[in-house]
């Protein structure tokens, strides 16, 4: 390329944790930084730095998002009491990504990246499988605690009013555990809203599923949203016009027919669902590390991610100067969907062609030169013809894109 591609408003970089932290960094130096002007503003939302900030770090970044309106994040650690202790943190600091998701609020959708060479494990699904998840409260925003010794244990509401309801959670006889959790109307409805749009601007049917027999208040009250905003705000005649439907069924009656079918519908889920789900379908179709995800925010706000973990295991070899072959697919992905973002945001046109040609030149590594990480190179139908290291592939695609360009 003669000259580099400009950026008109900045996009916000959201660094992380371990492997995923070795790996963002060559992406952005063989991939992206050649090639663009790369405008970000930067938040290192690395352990160490969100204990040294007390996490406020992670409220900065989620603020430079409705700021910016983009934003791409890497994965990152949440910290569990080996963490805490391996990197000698002052407490267990919450999710960044929940923390993230209940500022900027909205819907995450996560899809499978679909290789011609890559065949799901469930031999029936033939099309992409997308999860809507919902990413504001339940586990995610809850407050727990154990119980050391008897007592009862209520749940109680005082409005502003002083009116007051009360109920008896359990009598505790001995030491247990406690939980409560929340979520408000206008987040629920935010996410049928986004996930009836989604399904429209797809053309794809959409599944909705959640425990409303055994939940009759919580989980029945999702379900009595999206019918209502289904019906009163004419989504109804939208899906009817396209040809696709709207289909409620209970959450385990939706696991076992989603591995009976072929696929290719948007199936929302509320937010612990969703984290795990989108983990079970992303592993089925090939790898975590080929899953997309974007949370769509009802405000403007969208923030690209990769779907997996930091691959802790590979970071510790690769901190013993050994070799990984770690899969960068979701990574580059995540940036592509930023950087085509902002370009439709600023009506740059060259920045959307530069993302989509960076996707097919990841998508041509793997079917076309069948070079490709070990995670895929055990399942892949023909055989790989190359095991690369981390580098190497994203050299490999560096070379692809080099060509198209």
């Amino acid at each position: 390329m003669s000259s580099k591609i400009q950026m008109k408003t900045l996009l916000v970089d959201i660094d992380g944790d371990e492997m995923t932290r070795v790996m963002w960094a060559m992406v952005k130096d063989n991939l992206l930084e050649p090639y663009i002007d790369l405008k970000t503003e930067y938040y290192d939302l690395s352990l160490e730095k969100r204990d040294e900030t007390d996490d406020n770090i992670t409220i900065e970044a989620a603020e430079a998002i409705k700021k910016y309106g983009v934003g791409v994040k890497c994965a990152t650690i949440t910290p569990n009491a080996a963490r805490v202790e391996e990197y000698n943190l002052k407490k267990q600091w919450k999710s960044p990504n929940g923390t993230i998701r209940a500022i900027l609020d909205g819907t995450v959708f996560r899809a499978p990246i679909m290789l011609k060479n890559i065949e799901p494990a469930v031999r029936f699904w033939k099309k992409p499988i997308i999860i809507g998840r919902h990413a504001y409260g339940d586990v995610y925003k809850n407050v727990e605690y154990k119980i050391d010794k008897p007592g009862k244990a209520e749940l109680v509401y005082v409005s502003n009013n002083g009116d007051e309801k009360r109920k008896t959670i359990q009598e505790f006889n001995g030491p247990g555990i406690i939980q409560g959790i929340h979520n408000i109307d206008k987040s629920i409805e935010s996410f049928a809203r986004a996930c009836f749009t989604y399904a429209l601007d797809q053309k794809t049917d959409l599944w909705f599923a959640t425990k409303d027999t055994i939940s009759k208040t919580y989980d029945a009250h999702f379900k009595e949203i999206f019918e209502r905003i289904y019906h009163e705000e004419n989504y109804k005649s939208k899906f009817e016009k396209n040809g696709i439907i709207y289909f409620y069924t209970l959450i385990d009656d939706a696991v076992a027919r989603v591995v009976r079918s072929e696929g290719g519908f948007l199936w929302a889920c509320k937010n612990y669902d969703g984290d795990v789900l989108s983990d079970f379908l992303g592993s089925a179709y090939g790898s975590l590390a080929l899953l997309t995800s974007v949370l769509v925010s009802p405000y403007g706000y969208f923030e690209y991610e990769a779907a997996h973990g930091t691959v802790q295991k590979h970071y510790y070899k690769h901190l013993k100067g050994e070799k990984t072959s770690t899969n960068s697919m979701a990574i580059i992905f995540a940036w592509t969907g930023a950087l085509k973002k902002r370009g439709e945001l600023d009506k740059t046109p060259k920045l959307v062609e530069f993302a989509d040609n960076l996707e097919k030149a990841a998508i041509e590594t793997i079917e076309k030169n069948r070079i490709m990480t070990g995670d895929l190179a055990r399942i892949s139908n023909p055989p790989a013809k190359k095991v690369a290291e981390t580098e190497e592939f994203i050299q490999a695609v560096a070379n692809n894109l080099t060509k198209k360009l």
